[in-house]
């Protein structure tokens, strides 16, 4: 028997074997098939990702909480809680990398591959291509070729400024109730940690109503030449991690109003709060860069 069966904690927690990781991959597999075929003009490729996304929310939902369930009856111990601190820690380092990319791609784009092009080596190919950033001048794109329908930079105001508040009284709020679970206030902790949830949600929102904006006021598209690629990708994908963020968020609160977690031992709660200030992190990049430069 192990030693978590005599009231105390095993050095390290060995599950049993597990469907889980099988029925995940079949999933992904089914996703994958779809989005190709999908994207190939096979109209029942949208019917196998949707089916895979499901499928895969299902298993992960089970998996979490067979995990949760772990936890909660003291199977896991420090050895246990180094691993998954150590698990989150690589995690975020890989979503830096991940964004990393993508701000290399801007930085490259914009001091390197537009000047080149504008340069005397390229003046024959390109004779009337305009070497500046963002590539829009008065009405008109850099497109020589004409490839580029004019559009309309986006700026910091209002839109922009209002997410960056939204996102940094959300840290604020979500370190507040941290320290209240510290005290062992739940009820304070469940409070601060709904009205991160809300800031989340609205900052998604008024993402939301800003590429309705750009679309339909201003003609930035996906499609409008380097800076509507890099400006939709960078945010994009920024506002993926923002929905993952709250819904980890949103999980953490109504697990702290089912009893969990205590003010020793509540990693769920700390890795949780680690990805969000890391979205908050990656929000003032892109503020800054994306929206002011």
């Amino acid at each position: 028997m192990s030693a978590a069966s005599h009231g105390q904690q095993a050095y390290y927690f060995v599950p049993a074997p597990s469907r889980h990781p099988v029925m995940a991959a079949i999933g992904l597999f089914f996703m994958i098939l779809g989005g190709g075929q999908w994207i190939n003009g096979h109209d029942w490729g949208a019917y196998s990702l949707f089916f895979g996304l499901a499928w895969l929310a299902f298993v992960l939902q089970q998996w979490f909480r067979q995990a949760i369930g772990e936890s909660e009856r003291g199977l896991y111990s420090d050895r246990i809680d180094a691993s998954f601190r150590w698990s989150m820690s690589w995690f975020i380092f890989s979503e830096v990398m991940f964004f990393g990319a993508f701000f290399g791609a801007l930085y490259w784009t914009r001091m390197h591959a537009v000047p080149s092009l504008g340069d005397l080596d390229n003046a024959l190919l390109w004779p009337d291509f305009k070497a500046f950033w963002p590539s829009v001048v008065a009405g008109a794109t850099a497109s020589p070729a004409g490839t580029v329908e004019p559009f309309t930079t986006m700026g910091p105001w209002p839109l922009p400024t209002i997410n960056t508040a939204l996102l940094l009284t959300s840290g604020v709020t979500l370190t507040i109730a941290h320290h209240a679970l510290l005290a062992s206030h739940r009820g304070k902790a469940i409070a601060w940690m709904w009205l991160t949830v809300l800031l989340g949600a609205t900052f998604l929102c008024v993402q939301g109503y800003e590429y309705a904006h750009a679309y339909s006021e201003l003609n930035l598209k996906l499609s409008s030449g380097i800076y509507g690629s890099t400006f939709f990708m960078l945010t994009g994908f920024h506002g993926f991690h923002v929905f993952v963020g709250m819904l980890m968020l949103l999980f953490i609160t109504v697990r702290l109003m089912k009893g969990h977690f205590t003010a020793e031992r509540h990693f769920g709660f700390e890795g949780a709060a680690w990805y969000w200030h890391f979205v908050d992190v990656v929000w003032l990049g892109l503020y800054v860069v994306v929206y002011w430069l």
